[in-house]
């Protein structure tokens, strides 16, 4: 039984839409949509209740209908200043109501959530849920410090992790984002990570797509519990010291019929030529970008996330088929711009504004580029030429080094400009180093399972592996899983074989991953010039005949590191490493230590240095190099 007696139109109620408002909406400047579009809980003549607003401007009717009428619905009115939004007033309605609106054009009807909606139903309810609340923070802390939490020359060690698969409980159910705050940050903080990046949380009907294909912009999934359950998680991570990033789907939507598809009968958020509206790898729409309206739309999502979840910052993904008009498309599938290039320019116009408003309003946050092409200045200031982003993933640095671990020791000689050439444009770019979800699915196998060599070796390769990350220019990022060697590929519908953990080789694993935090943390010569090419030298690239090399990590104030690596399973005795300082080193971190699952290897906690000149300096010291292994050393201060 409906609690509304439902007229056969809406009120007019309030709009919250002034013709400076409509202007910015329609031109692609608004940033704030979510706080006058969708259902806004208002007061009208003493009367509360919810303003709806929907922007359908091709439809020839609109009503809004809900669990509160029996479905029966009531018409909404189109503003005659020809922005195409539509309005009208109910009294009488309450958090958690379903609703959808009901969209006509020329004889087509179509039931539609709405876009700006803070909540949904639980997939595979389709239906929008009214929603507010006043939740009370609790990291004014954080927040008042995080600029420097956030800053480029922070350490920034990012744990990824798919919300449904991180942990189950013990019916194999989902925990619910209250339920999952305490654990994740408890193993956060216990590991050492300053940040966690949540594969997409937005609204998404098939769990399937990890998130990726969105219809609800503006709606935390309803699988983990309602917006207040989000912001507790959030609010948490933040009191434990613990930033939060959140992947972010600009790029594509789902073709599913209660979201953006074809919304008023139209083509009215996808791009009407299909060589530009739809998408041939991942079957899904892209955005027009053209569209000021569009531009709002995503502008809104984005800032909404950072405004009202407190994020820290946003990945962005798919940004290489948003620059390319060619991008997963053959010849005669796309059509070149005005320009005669094959570059998206109405995408790289949201780019820059996007990063222009963001850093504007929230200097204190970081937006993160999953940009897999050499576009020039990805990560540069959009006055400079750039397109704004604060970082970008290094997907060649992934690929290269992956490809080169993957090989058999004995090939590795031949392959040895893959660990050297990254180098050269490791500097070129704020680079985030990505060993991510995509690097674990779809028969690549698990980063264990990747390492060639009986057991022991792969647990030595994969140290090594980590070692040789954290050691690199560019902030560091890890999928869930592979800090303990999971031995198989993620599976979304599963969870982390925590129970590995138990075993020496595994926690090993475990324990050198968190000393690799500790060390990278307070260490400002492996962190505080990731994007400066003066954070880094060279002592040997060249010894490709025994696949070693070593180089210096440098901080911004004297601060020096030195890291030798050997990938193959040969131990090296009396090897000699030019050092730009006399005196004793100390090995600081050895990957073949006992504790770590290692043989137990080393050079007895350091090495004096003797005045026997090497690799261009007065200075060396003498070696023993563990097999697959890598050490970390320090001049004595």
């Amino acid at each position: 039984m409906s609690r509304v007696t439902t007229p056969s139109q809406a009120q007019p109620g309030h709009s919250l839409l002034g013709e400076e408002a409509v202007a910015a909406f329609r031109e692609g400047r608004h940033t704030r949509l979510y706080q006058c579009l969708g259902g806004q809980r208002m007061e009208v003549a003493g009367s509360s209740g919810v303003q709806f607003a929907v922007w359908a401007p091709n439809a020839t009717s609109v009503a809004v209908m809900g669990s509160f009428d029996a479905w029966q619905g009531s018409a909404l009115v189109p503003r005659g200043d020809g922005s195409g939004i539509w309005e009208g007033f109910l009294a009488g309605l309450e958090r958690g109501d379903l609703y959808k609106y009901r969209i006509a054009r020329d004889g087509y009807v179509m039931d539609k959530g709405d876009p700006f909606a803070r909540r949904w139903e639980i997939p595979p309810g389709t239906a929008t849920v009214l929603w507010w609340d006043d939740y009370r923070w609790g990291d004014e802390t954080w927040m008042r410090e995080r600029a420097g939490r956030n800053a480029l020359d922070a350490p920034w060690s990012i744990y990824e992790l798919h919300t449904g698969s991180w942990q189950r409980k013990a019916d194999g159910s989902w925990p619910s984002y209250r339920e999952l705050a305490g654990p994740l940050a408890d193993y956060a903080v216990a590991m050492g990570y300053t940040h966690v990046e949540f594969l997409p949380l937005m609204e998404h009907p098939f769990y399937g797509s990890w998130g990726y294909q969105i219809t609800g912009y503006f709606a935390p999934t309803a699988r983990y519990g309602d917006p207040s359950g989000l912001k507790a998680l959030i609010d948490h991570l933040h009191q434990r010291g613990i930033g939060v990033l959140l992947d972010w789907v600009p790029s594509h939507f789902p073709d599913d019929a209660h979201g953006l598809t074809y919304f008023d009968g139209s083509y009215l958020f996808e791009h009407a030529d299909p060589q530009r509206g739809y998408h041939p790898e991942w079957h899904s729409y892209e955005f027009d970008y053209g569209r000021g309206e569009v531009r709002s739309f995503l502008l809104s999502s984005a800032h909404f996330w950072l405004d009202e979840f407190h994020a820290d910052g946003l990945r962005v993904d798919g940004v290489a088929s948003m620059l390319y008009l060619d991008y997963g498309r053959a010849r005669g599938q796309w059509r070149p711009n005005v320009q005669g290039g094959n570059e998206d320019l109405d995408a790289v116009t949201l780019l820059k504004d996007l990063n222009r408003s963001v850093y504007s309003d929230h200097p204190d946050v970081q937006l993160i580029a999953e940009e897999s092409t050499a576009w020039p200045m990805v990560s540069r200031p959009v006055h400079d030429g750039g397109l704004g982003f604060g970082m970008k993933w290094n997907l060649g640095w992934m690929h290269d080094t992956l490809t080169y671990f993957g090989l058999d020791p004995i090939h590795r000689k031949g392959a040895h400009d893959r660990l050297t050439f990254p180098i050269w444009y490791a500097f070129g770019e704020n680079f985030v180093l990505p060993l991510s979800h995509d690097e674990v699915v779809y028969g690549k196998a698990s980063l264990l399972a990747k390492m060639p060599g009986e057991p022991r070796q792969q647990m030595a390769n994969l140290r090594l592996l980590f070692g040789y990350m954290f050691a690199h220019p560019g902030k560091k990022l890890m999928f869930m899983g592979d800090e303990i060697g999971q031995p198989t590929e993620w599976d979304h519908d599963g969870a982390i074989d925590w129970a590995r953990t138990s075993q020496p080789d595994h926690q090993g694993l475990q324990r050198w991953v968190r000393d690799l935090n500790t060390l990278y943390r307070g260490e400002p010569a492996l962190h505080g010039l990731d994007f400066d090419a003066s954070g880094f030298q060279w002592i040997d690239f060249q010894d490709r005949e025994h696949s070693v090399i070593s180089f210096l990590r440098r901080g911004g104030h004297g601060e020096t590191v030195m890291v030798v690596c050997n990938f193959t399973p040969v131990a090296r005795s009396n090897y000699r490493i030019g050092v730009p300082h006399s005196g004793y080193w100390h090995e600081i971190l050895n990957s073949d230590a006992s504790l770590y699952g290692g043989a137990g290897g080393g050079n007895a906690g350091g090495v004096e240095s003797a005045p026997v000149p090497a690799h261009g300096h007065y200075d060396s010291v003498n070696l023993w190099l563990p097999p697959l292994g890598i050490l970390f050393l320090q001049p004595h201060r």
